[in-house]
């Protein structure tokens, strides 16, 4: 069997804790979430909590930066090698209604950043992640739909469109169409609108 090394052990134990602590606020809301849940789901004890996070709001915020980041990731790779217009734009939606389907991570950053807000603390720190976003996504999709460069919206507009519904969350809620759907309809007419030839 092989041994870990310190670090190795140390990332694992990061990285069950950060998935406990999204799994844990997803269900008892941000403040039915303390530490002790925390630790407790990850299958660890406090000081292992408190030796790889300073808080709560530590981890969640961990937990966010590496999530917005992973949205770029996880669309470059789906969107690679697709030119298709209409290609695009399905998988755009089965990703949006895939991502929103989850109802977790849409309310854990919208309380995370609403407390951040209360306490007087919401900073660049907090934001920029949400921004880097936004921008990653939109200069993505301005260039599948646009190749030309004459996208008709700024990129933070578009990728901040596609991840706001996405992870608004109350479309599914109430059943009546999807964030994929209305992701859908936005793109498509874009495309009709401002696409270079008849992709449409």
């Amino acid at each position: 069997m092989v041994r870990l090394t310190r670090e190795q052990s140390q990332a694992i134990t990061r990285e069950k804790i950060l998935r406990a602590a999204g799994d844990v606020v997803a269900r008892e809301g941000y403040d039915g979430a303390s530490v002790d849940r925390i630790a407790e789901a990850a299958g660890f004890s406090k000081g292992a909590f408190y030796s790889n996070f300073a808080s709560k709001e530590d981890v969640l915020d961990h937990l966010l930066e590496g999530h917005t980041g992973s949205d770029v990731d996880d669309l470059s790779e789906l969107l690679a090698g697709v030119d298709d217009a209409h290609e695009v734009i399905e998988i755009m939606a089965r990703w949006s209604d895939s991502r929103a389907a989850e109802l977790k991570w849409g309310l854990i950053a919208i309380e995370f950043l609403r407390r951040a807000r209360r306490d007087g603390v919401l900073s660049e720190h907090h934001r920029n992640p949400f921004v880097a976003q936004w921008r990653g996504v939109g200069l993505l999709l301005s260039q599948k739909l646009f190749p030309g460069g004459a996208a008709p919206i700024d990129p933070l507009d578009l990728g901040g469109i596609v991840l706001d519904l996405t992870y608004g969350g109350i479309a599914t809620f109430l059943e009546v169409n999807s964030s994929g759907q209305m992701l859908r309809h936005i793109l498509t007419g874009f495309v009709r609108a401002y696409g270079e030839d008849d992709r449409s």
